[in-house]
């Protein structure tokens, strides 16, 4: 049949070792530090956040193996990069959701933001998760397919995916705006006499979420122009539009930790009641 082909290109480049390399050590020290703090300090909600980094490092672990293998690359080296490194980003936004919650339970701003605390994580980590599967099933179609019909609609079902994430990640970026903007206007009386800096975290969480709506919007058009597109035929693209925004956002958590302002026990930090709210 004219639709046929013998299989899915993997890529139309040799990948570069000396690229994956360096990202595999910047997200395997970033998810080390990471883990390091997680388990000193009990921030259990950065779980999928750590698990992120992982992801990220050996989803270029995955394109360090396709490199020698130019220009006869095998399936499975291609399905590790291509799945990992897609749903890297998903578990780092489920972590920036919780960070937003338990930011307005303990500036005691629950009537500062438009989605109640108790469901703010809970909807936003919905939209991960179906973006999550959806991303998923599609990379998982792409490197099984065998014509060309069955490509594009991997390469859909992907793009879907993407278009869950960035549709709750930019209603999340509206939501963190309008409750930065009010307790801005009319600051709570713990927001004032907190003595952490939690307005460095709101920073930090523009600065995250903006790099991974880039990443996000790149790879939504990366698909849309398919295998022989232009964002697809070169390496410069990942690494400059994917790669490197989420090399930032995970060494902008190590920078400066939510521990710094959200944990436990700790005097002018969220408390267990608090955290109750969030369900």
């Amino acid at each position: 049949m004219a639709n046929e082909v013998p299989s899915y290109v993997f890529y139309r480049y040799k990948p570069s070792m000396a690229a994956a390399i360096i990202f595999i050590l910047l997200f395997t020290i970033s998810a080390i530090w990471h883990i390091i703090l997680l388990f000193r300090k009990r921030t259990w909600y950065f779980i999928p956040f750590v698990i992120g980094c992982l992801f990220e490092a050996v989803g270029y672990v995955g394109r360090a193996m396709s490199s020698p293998e130019y220009p006869n690359f095998t399936k499975n080296p291609y399905i590790i990069q291509s799945t990992l490194l897609l749903l890297g980003p998903t578990l780092f936004a489920a972590s920036i959701y919780m960070i937003l919650g338990r930011l307005i339970v303990l500036l005691e701003a629950n009537s500062y933001s438009i989605i109640k605390p108790r469901w703010l994580t809970k909807v936003f980590v919905l939209g991960d998760v179906l973006s999550f599967f959806a991303q998923g099933g599609g990379g998982g179609l792409l490197t099984q397919a065998k014509t060309l019909d069955a490509v594009r609609r991997g390469e859909n079902i992907i793009i879907g995916g993407l278009c869950i994430q960035i549709l709750f990640f930019g209603f999340f970026m509206v939501v963190t705006f309008i409750f930065d903007r009010r307790i801005s206007k009319n600051p709570t009386r713990v927001s004032l006499a907190l003595p952490t800096p939690w307005r460095k975290l709101v920073l930090i969480l523009y600065l995250s979420s903006t790099l991974i709506m880039i990443r996000s919007m790149y790879r939504v058009i990366e698909y849309i122009m398919g295998s022989d597109g232009e964002l697809m035929s070169k390496e410069a693209y990942l690494y400059c539009l994917d790669a490197l925004p989420m090399v930032f956002v995970s060494f902008a958590y190590n920078w400066f930790h939510p521990s710094r302002v959200i944990s436990r026990g700790k005097q002018g930090h969220i408390s267990v009641t608090s955290l109750e709210v969030l369900g």
